[in-house]
């Protein structure tokens, strides 16, 4: 087990880092019934990062087909080419970067309907839940059995969902400290998250695509 956590705790940490996501957290916190509204957008987003996850371990489960002994080796190549892909567009779209807006999701009527807009900032976070698939293609063809997957896809979902149920946590915990802490991870995420993508999406990448030709070749 402790070969798949060193793979996925790396994609688990690069999917973690959305500014978009901690800043809309931060804003619903800001609200007057700030911490209700931001466990319901916790709720909404963790609980949809985990049914995603689970259906991409028990999908990746299900390829591994005896009668298509090849298509685990063929899917691992496609996964590694859509990281360094994802990687080339990150690079791509960063020479145009910009402070992330929320202006077009902090409507009143959204702080009402906290759950689902957890929901649909999940659902929409594209980075993260590309770096998924290579996390949950690794649970998948683990030989750790039912309890050890469980415990992947815990720790899989529990970091890459920290944008979301974390600012809660720390508001909760320390309340006079947590603005002021997370301005400051938002301007680390800021300044450093995009750097920390692209090398998680190489490394990745690289890994798969160097382990599909080995496992085809040999």
């Amino acid at each position: 087990m402790l070969g798949e956590l060193a793979i996925i705790v790396p994609l688990a940490v690069a999917g973690a880092i959305s500014p978009v996501m901690l800043t809309e957290q931060t804003l619903l916190l800001a609200r007057r019934d700030g911490r209700r509204t931001g466990s319901l957008y916790a709720v909404g987003a963790v609980v949809t990062l985990l049914v995603l996850v689970v259906a991409m371990v028990v999908l990746g489960r299900a390829v591994k087909l005896p009668s298509q002994p090849r298509l685990s080796e063929s899917l691992d190549l496609a996964v590694g080419a859509v990281l360094l892909g994802l990687a080339a567009l990150i690079v791509a779209l960063g020479r145009h970067r910009h402070v992330p807006s929320t202006t077009r999701r902090t409507h009143p009527r959204v702080a009402r309907a906290a759950l689902p807009f957890g929901v649909f900032s999940m659902a929409t976070n594209v980075t993260t839940l590309a770096l998924m698939v290579p996390a949950a293609k690794v649970i998948s063809s683990a030989n750790v059995g039912l309890a050890g997957r469980a415990l992947l896809v815990g720790v899989l979902v529990s970091i890459a969902s920290v944008p979301a149920w974390a600012p809660v946590a720390l508001t909760m915990a320390a309340p006079d400290v947590g603005e002021r802490s997370l301005a400051a991870v938002r301007h680390l995420i800021i300044r450093w998250g995009r750097m920390v993508l692209v090398v998680a999406c190489v490394a990745a990448g690289f890994f798969f695509v160097i382990r599909g030709a080995a496992r085809l070749l040999g």
